[in-house]
């Protein structure tokens, strides 16, 4: 009787773990504990998007975004990465809060210009979607250093080695990294 009593509740939802080290060990955080105001956050940036438009921290402040690193001229996984990138952002188009954040990890090659064809080409819907041009430094340095993208070893490179990860990054509303897929 008192097995069937408490299979009658809803079991409660956890939180997604936030990720604060290359490692990817997940860490469930709670709002009262000390640890939840040192969450690795990522910091400021400035790249250039697929229609010349400066995305900063600002474009997803209080947005959740998903973030991941191509190249246009992959033949790899970045095709497949790009059209699962375009089934959530037909999932989510309607909503406000919800963008997506794709930084070339071949920005000599990657100009706004071929960013934008690509985009054409994908049916990127510019404003919900960015295509992301700039400094090559600092990409790799904000995939690997702040968005932990790529495996550990990744994180450890001097930040010339051609960087090139399968992975999508999910980033709450304050810039806290969730989870990687």
């Amino acid at each position: 009787m008192i097995i069937l009593v408490s299979c009658k509740g809803k079991p409660k939802a956890l939180p997604l773990p936030f990720i604060n080290k290359p490692d990817f060990t997940p860490e469930w955080i709670d709002v009262n504990n000390a640890a939840y105001k040192s969450i690795h956050t990522v910091p400021a940036f400035s790249f250039t998007d697929q229609d010349g438009k400066t995305v900063t921290e600002k474009t997803v402040a209080n947005k959740i975004y998903v973030a991941n690193f191509i190249f246009t001229r992959c033949g790899s996984i970045c095709p497949k990465m790009t059209a699962n990138m375009g089934i959530l952002q037909d999932k989510f188009k309607n909503d406000d809060e919800v963008l997506f954040l794709s930084h070339s990890v071949t920005p000599d090659i990657d100009s706004v210009p071929v960013l934008k064809e690509y985009a054409n080409n994908k049916g990127v819907i510019s404003g919900k979607w960015h295509l992301l041009t700039g400094n090559k430094a600092e990409i790799y340095a904000l995939a690997k250093k702040q968005y932990y993208a790529g495996d550990t070893i990744g994180f450890y490179q001097t930040g010339n080695e051609f960087l090139h990860t399968e992975n999508f990054l999910l980033i709450d509303k304050h810039r806290r990294g969730n989870t990687k897929t």
